[in-house]
């Protein structure tokens, strides 16, 4: 299997929810089932059917990300010396040609990726039309409305 970019932030919010998965909800399923299985009948048990297929659910998301943190590749931003070039894990100031609008966007693993939050996903158009650029350069962007230009104001490894 590949090697996942991850952020060394990203990777703790995997071991966080892998911790909460095995310590909180599977124990919750697995009483949930218990109880269920106390009311008797289990052919006719919607709440007996609808804890296990909620523990299907738990133990694949378990499989899930144990399987991304055993071939994590983590890298640490601050430990970056890409010479202000656009690189994973960069945070990169841009402003829209057309709008003059500015916006912050760091470049994170798919697992990460949070528009909202200025996180956008290595594999991403914006991310792809960025990596490999320096501050100065434009790039262009093919978005759902047609094509983009930013302006790359500045590049930094946080």
């Amino acid at each position: 299997m590949n090697k996942i970019p991850l952020t060394v932030n990203g990777a703790e919010k995997l071991r966080t929810e892998l911790h909460r998965l095995k310590t909180v909800d599977r124990p919750a399923v697995i009483a949930a089932i218990a109880e269920a299985r106390a009311h008797g009948d289990l052919s006719e048990n919607a709440e007996y059917d609808a804890a296990k297929e909620r523990q299907g659910f738990i133990e694949g998301r378990i499989r899930e990300v144990e399987g991304k943190l055993s071939n994590a590749q983590i890298i640490d931003p601050k430990l970056l010396d890409a010479d202000g070039k656009v690189v994973f894990g960069a945070t990169v100031d841009l402003e829209d040609q057309d709008s003059g609008e500015q916006v912050t966007y760091q470049v994170v693993g798919e697992d990460e990726a949070d528009i909202k939050a200025g996180m956008i996903s290595v594999g991403s158009p914006m991310a792809r039309a960025l990596i490999g650029k320096f501050a100065g350069d434009v790039a262009q962007v093919q978005a759902p409305g047609g094509q983009r230009e930013f302006e790359i104001l500045d590049v930094r490894y946080e």
